[in-house]
């Protein structure tokens, strides 16, 4: 996969490039990523890329002349240019397993107020972090990448990803290591048992309980399977659960 970002701050991208995973994956070629700078694309004087809103308002607009030729030169017919933009689609995990699919991604990242709006006619696809706005969408493009190549093929390990949050629309089981007893806090028992079955159905349990407790919404479109609806029954019916 390549990956092209367009920005008004490379710099920003600095450490993200150069450690962890994504540094590996760069260095195996797994993934190619390259930063550019679209005010390398205007044609103004001044090197400006914004402009005063037409109408008024508050702060600077990006122009559309900048941003679409930096998108025209870099763009193939493999390419998915998406556009970072709080009007977008809110970024899932479905999302990033869609985008791990492609052969190129050619992220936008807005500044300023915003972008003129004739720029969305030059991409796929528009895409929200969340509800909240950022200074700009370098952190989000971080983001973003992130939870894409980490899915790419030989990133990591298929098993270390399978059972983490949103990967089966339930969130991962609670986790445990050394020691054995922390300030009189324990390892629950089944986890040193060595017994695979009752670990388990141990994990699917918590991991239900957990998804119930802190986000229902994601059981709402869940296709549960036989044991999971007896388990999330049997988590209704205990008295320790709250339901409020």
């Amino acid at each position: 996969m390549k990956i092209t970002i367009l920005t008004l701050f490379p710099e920003m991208f600095d450490g993200f490039l150069h450690t962890s995973i994504i540094h590996r994956a760069l260095e195996k070629k797994q993934v190619e990523i390259e930063v550019v700078n679209f005010r390398d694309f205007t044609l103004d004087k001044h090197n400006k890329v914004d402009e005063y809103p037409y109408g008024g308002g508050q702060g600077m607009v990006l122009m559309c002349q900048p941003i679409v030729d930096a998108i025209l030169a870099y763009r193939t017919e493999n390419s998915m240019v998406i556009l970072i933009t709080p009007e977008g689609k809110t970024f899932q995990q479905k999302i990033a397993h869609e985008l791990a699919l492609k052969e190129h991604l050619i992220f936008i990242c807005g500044h300023y107020e915003g972008f003129d709006a004739r720029i969305s006619r030059y991409v796929d696809m528009e895409i929200s972090l969340g509800d909240f706005i950022l200074t700009g969408g370098e952190v989000a493009v971080m983001a973003i990448s992130d939870a894409v190549i980490r899915l790419l093929d030989g990133v990591i390990k298929e098993s270390s990803h399978q059972d983490e949050s949103f990967e089966n629309q339930l969130l991962e089981y609670p986790q445990y290591t050394r020691p054995v007893d922390f300030n009189g806090d324990s390892v629950p028992e089944v986890l040193l048992s060595g017994h695979h079955e009752n670990i388990r159905k141990w994990r699917l349990k918590q991991s239900l309980k957990r998804t119930l407790e802190r986000r229902p919404d994601l059981l709402q479109n869940k296709v549960l399977s036989k044991e999971e609806m007896q388990l999330l029954e049997s988590i209704k019916n205990e008295e320790s659960f709250d339901t409020n």
